[in-house]
């Protein structure tokens, strides 16, 4: 398929503020996309509120606001630029909670603004915890036993019927904000109350402890024709309980057997056919029991994450340039890998060398 024609401005939403340790990723996955979408002769508008950051540079992007990523903010620069397109899933939770936030205020109708990367109902049916948990169900997935809660009194009745440990998972947020591991009811007064305030939304999922397992991230990509490539398989050293942000990881994964990362593959293709997933990339996380191998999807992100960077460099795979070229119109097997020079991102990376 040729790239699309009918769109010619295309406004990107950044990430925002970088916290140490936490969230460069996305300046570099953003800077990535932005030259791919000039490149291809798209005019590109940037918003970004830091700075400080290589996706501001003035030859990244056509015109650059530096400004708060709000939906506010970005609602009058769609009415003073009036693009054809937004892509949201480059600029990390942030851009995917102001485009919900957009959505919601009726900003991108108003506009006639079309949503590429993502559409709503992929970013909520991936983000709002309990779609999501539906959604696996309806595919045989299994993930760990749980229970939403959108105010403190169901948070307590989850946590009684569950019992302690309990996991929090606020719905919509990123890098684990709001979210821990409580383990009595102490802890979850504290815990459950900021997930809830974390939450756009106002939703957590209280979920039983699988502290322990092993923990493993596949970085999946797929077109509308639904070509889908597994660009990278990452394994977390630290178990369960320490966040994936937080840990050390390995690419490619170690521990499991071809069996079980067949499973775990097969697994993540049908979660992005699921979830609708079309054009872009997504990373899929989930947990095994070391003791008997059983497997449970933990989430997944509608978007370009941290480990898309990691992917990136240890694959030489560019997530977040394919994942730009994808959202206007172009298949995997139409763009080319630039590591070979022969074939075609369709065809997926094999690593014979650890990261």
């Amino acid at each position: 398929m040729p790239k699309r024609n009918d769109i010619q401005k295309i406004l990107v939403i950044g990430a925002g503020p970088i916290i140490i340790g936490q969230a460069c990723e996305f300046d570099y996955s953003g800077t990535q996309a932005c030259k791919a979408l000039k490149s291809e002769g798209y005019e590109v508008v940037l918003v970004n509120s830091n700075p400080a950051t290589i996706m501001t540079d003035p030859e990244t992007a056509h015109r650059t606001y530096v400004e708060p990523v709000t939906a506010e903010t970005v609602a009058a620069i769609l009415a003073k630029e009036r693009p054809d397109a937004l892509l949201p899933t480059l600029g990390g939770q942030t851009g995917l909670n102001t485009t919900v936030e957009l959505n919601r205020m009726g900003v991108l109708d108003a506009y006639g603004v079309e949503l590429i990367g993502a559409d709503l109902d992929v970013i909520r049916k991936a983000e709002d915890r309990d779609l999501f948990r539906q959604a696996m169900a309806r595919i045989g997935l299994e993930m760990a036993r749980s229970s939403i809660a959108t105010d403190m009194e169901e948070a307590r009745a989850a946590a009684a019927d569950i019992g302690f440990p309990v996991i929090i998972r606020p719905a919509f947020t990123l890098g684990g904000t709001g979210g821990g591991v409580a383990y009595n009811p102490e802890e979850l007064e504290t815990i459950a109350a900021s997930g809830l305030e974390a939450s756009i939304i106002g939703q957590i999922q209280v979920e039983a402890s699988i502290l322990g397992w092993k923990e493993f991230e596949l970085e999946v990509m797929r077109d509308k024709k639904d070509n889908v490539v597994i660009v990278c398989s990452i394994e977390n050293l630290d178990p369960m309980g320490v966040h994936t942000g937080d840990s050390i990881t390995v690419a490619p994964v170690q521990t499991l057997t071809d069996r079980q990362y067949q499973r775990m593959r097969d697994a993540a293709m049908a979660v992005m056919r699921e979830i609708g997933v079309e054009t872009g990339g997504s990373n899929v996380q989930f947990a095994v029991n070391p003791r008997d191998g059983r497997m449970l999807v933990v989430e997944m992100n509608p978007r370009v994450s941290r480990s898309s960077a990691l992917a990136s460099k240890a694959t030489g795979f560019p997530i977040a340039k394919i994942a730009a070229l994808l959202a206007v119109g172009y298949t995997l097997d139409e763009i080319p890998n630039d590591i070979t020079g022969r074939t075609m991102a369709a065809f997926e990376p094999a690593l014979d060398y650890c990261v």
